[in-house]
């Protein structure tokens, strides 16, 4: 359905959804970032359908998309996603045509267009992947809302040169930046080498969400989760500042760093309790 048609049945135009602007700010941010380069990167944001109606038809859709995997758990559920083979850059100047706002259907065996991906556009090609997550992610974390999937430049090149123990990974990261700790305290989970886009990395994807809010994709880049967008960003940023602490300090002697002792005292004074089995007090 066009904007004007919108217009004309009483929605206000669907580009002044203000989950539609913060999905288009935030693949900005990103893009900007280098962290999204040509199409690299997507992100799904789980919306109220009360919100969503005072923008968009939602007694209409203008298509059917067919799911390759059943996702019963999010019917009737609202997503906005990002749109395969879109680049980030773009999606600012024409979100119509870069993002989609979905319906999970009663079946959950397929998705209903309401609005956007022009021109017969699909949802990312993680989408898989990001539904498998919200899911997990909404039994323990009622106020869940965001999947995020960037290429982070400087975590991706520690995934060549750290070992790849999710323990090990969490506890250099704390040690960069004395905040890391206080943001992530549940630290972050890494998966096997696996072809993206698979039902096969969404399942791998998922199980760590059981747990995590953060999983790293080795030689690839970090899908994270959060209850809010600037949340959600805002740990993708902390963690990439880490990894680029790590890798300006490259083979170089560390002659000072944040001790077991001043991390256990760091997560007192913040009242967070850090992943189980890092620090050696």
């Amino acid at each position: 359905m066009s904007t004007s048609v919108i217009e004309s049945k009483g929605y206000i135009a669907g580009t002044e959804a203000p989950f539609i602007q913060e999905m288009s700010e935030i693949t900005h941010h990103m893009w900007s970032l280098g962290w999204d380069e040509l199409n690299g990167g997507n992100v799904s944001y789980l919306l109220d359908e009360e919100e969503v109606a005072k923008y968009i038809n939602i007694r209409e859709s203008l298509r059917t998309i067919k799911l390759t995997f059943p996702v019963q758990e999010l019917s009737g559920k609202y997503f906005i996603v990002t749109g395969s083979g879109k680049y980030f850059r773009n999606v600012i100047k024409d979100p119509e045509a870069n993002l989609g706002v979905l319906r999970v259907s009663d079946s959950g065996e397929s998705v209903e267009v309401l609005w956007g991906l022009r021109d017969g556009a699909v949802p990312t090609s993680e989408l898989a992947s990001h539904f498998m997550s919200h899911i997990e992610r909404l039994k323990v974390d009622p106020a869940h809302r965001i999947v995020l999937h960037t290429h982070a430049t400087n975590v991706i090149a520690m995934t060549f040169t750290h070992d790849l123990d999710e323990l090990k990974f969490t506890k250099t990261l704390w040690e960069m930046c004395t905040e890391c700790l206080v943001v992530f305290p549940d630290g972050v989970s890494v998966i096997p080498w696996i072809v993206p886009g698979s039902s096969e990395i969404g399942r791998a994807t998922a199980d760590k969400m059981k747990e995590y809010r953060v999983v790293i994709w080795p030689q690839h880049g970090i899908f994270v989760t959060g209850a809010t967008m600037d949340a959600t960003f805002g740990l993708v940023e902390t963690i990439e500042k880490a990894a680029i602490v790590y890798n300006l300090i490259g083979g170089r002697e560390i002659k000072q760093k944040i001790t077991d002792r001043q991390l256990a005292d760091l997560a007192a004074a913040f009242h967070v309790t850090p992943k189980a089995g890092i620090l050696e007090l």
